[in-house]
């Protein structure tokens, strides 16, 4: 089936020159890292976690979200998701090959990441991590390949697919709490220590993960005719709607936990990352712009007037993702840092070359699942 990918129009080619372009870059810059270490990021002893981390948390969350579409449609057989479980499928698959790129580069070097897989520590929350992010991407893989396969064919989804489908469920669930124990487990970290932690990673994934399946729903229907259908877009607003305000409510809670309490070590990352601490405050507009611009989304959600509109319902959904993405991908990881276990307060700015990087790995995801759903639109087309 891969063949129909090497088909297509000016467009489409144009957008995947584009990405192996990228990709290019990308691949220059992990070159200098390689060669002259991590010397070359904005990393260092105080801020050991940067621009890399950043991004696999929130994608992360990007992989689990399949399980919003995966979920209904095979165990309450709600089939307004059949034209989306797939594009939740393979969407799962890219984001869990890009956080595994995002840990690989993270590592410095690739022998570091094989370490772990040939030194297997059950102690360790990164052993745990990348068992459970590359069982999820085969579990994907496999699965969406043989259903769209059969379905190509026309025959029946070979029988033990719906046993890799079933178990990706809760794989899901596991691959994001997996992700939180990783920072809950840092005992110096007081943004992170947290009971609640895990529930938010999962509450801001199903919100942020939906968003970008509606809107990946509007891009098909634009430039494939490929329409997953208005039931199925409007039933996912309402998932990522209550998602995200369960996403603000247990933020809210860590609010009210770390100022009520008055306790200085939990409250000075929230102080960094909203008011500022000790005249630092370089995160501060991004922040309060990621809470606003959150709130409104998700109000425009719950409105069903505004919802019902196309034009409301994707400035909502770039506006929860950018909101996420921030807060998640940016603020969570870096105000973990700051202050440090000595009380210093160290700014991190990712480098040219950090940057490229990453530039370089969401141009392979984005390739991957661009490849990816040019073969499935055109295997459902020929239906």
């Amino acid at each position: 089936m891969i063949e129909k990918a090497l088909k297509g129009n000016r467009a489409y080619w144009a957008w995947v020159a584009l990405l192996l372009v990228f990709i290019g870059i990308g691949i220059t810059a992990y070159g200098q890292q390689m060669s002259l270490g991590l010397g070359v990021t904005g990393m260092g002893r105080d801020i050991s976690w940067g621009v890399y981390i950043s991004q696999f948390t929130f994608l992360v969350g990007v992989a689990a979200s399949a399980v919003m579409v995966v979920l209904p449609y095979y165990l309450h057989n709600q089939k307004a998701f059949g034209k989306m479980v797939i594009v939740g499928e393979f969407l799962a698959v890219s984001a869990a090959l890009m956080c595994m790129l995002f840990i690989l580069a993270d590592m410095g070097k690739p022998q570091r990441v094989l370490n772990v897989l040939r030194y297997p520590s059950p102690h360790s929350m990164v052993f745990w991590d990348v068992m459970v992010l590359n069982g999820y991407l085969m579990l994907n893989i496999i699965s969406g390949w043989a259903v769209l396969g059969a379905e190509r064919k026309g025959v029946p989804a070979p029988s033990w697919t719906k046993a890799l489908i079933y178990l990706s469920i809760p794989w899901a669930f596991s691959i994001h709490t997996v992700t939180a124990f990783l920072f809950a487990g840092l005992p110096s970290r007081h943004l992170w220590l947290t009971a609640v932690l895990a529930p938010r990673f999962l509450a801001s994934a199903f919100a942020a993960g939906t968003a970008i399946l509606i809107l990946i729903s509007f891009i098909l229907k634009k430039v494939a005719g490929y329409d997953a259908g208005k039931e199925a877009r409007e039933k996912l607003v309402v998932l990522c709607a209550y998602a995200g305000l369960a996403n603000f409510f247990l933020l809210g809670t860590e609010f009210f936990t770390a100022f009520y309490s008055n306790v200085p070590a939990h409250m000075h990352s929230f102080q960094y990352l909203y008011f500022g601490l000790e005249g630092h405050a370089p995160l501060v507009p991004f922040m309060w712009f990621s809470l606003i611009l959150g709130l409104a989304s998700v109000a425009v959600f719950l409105i069903p007037a505004l919802r019902r509109q196309n034009g409301w319902m994707i400035a909502a959904g770039i506006g929860i993702v950018l909101s996420i993405w921030i807060d998640k991908g940016v603020g969570l990881v870096i105000g973990g840092f700051i202050p440090t276990p000595l009380d210093a307060i160290v700014d991190y700015m990712p480098t040219v070359t950090e940057l490229s990087v990453t530039l370089g790995i969401w141009s392979i995801g984005l390739l991957v699942l661009t490849v990816l759903l040019k073969v499935a639109v055109t295997v459902k087309m020929q239906d």
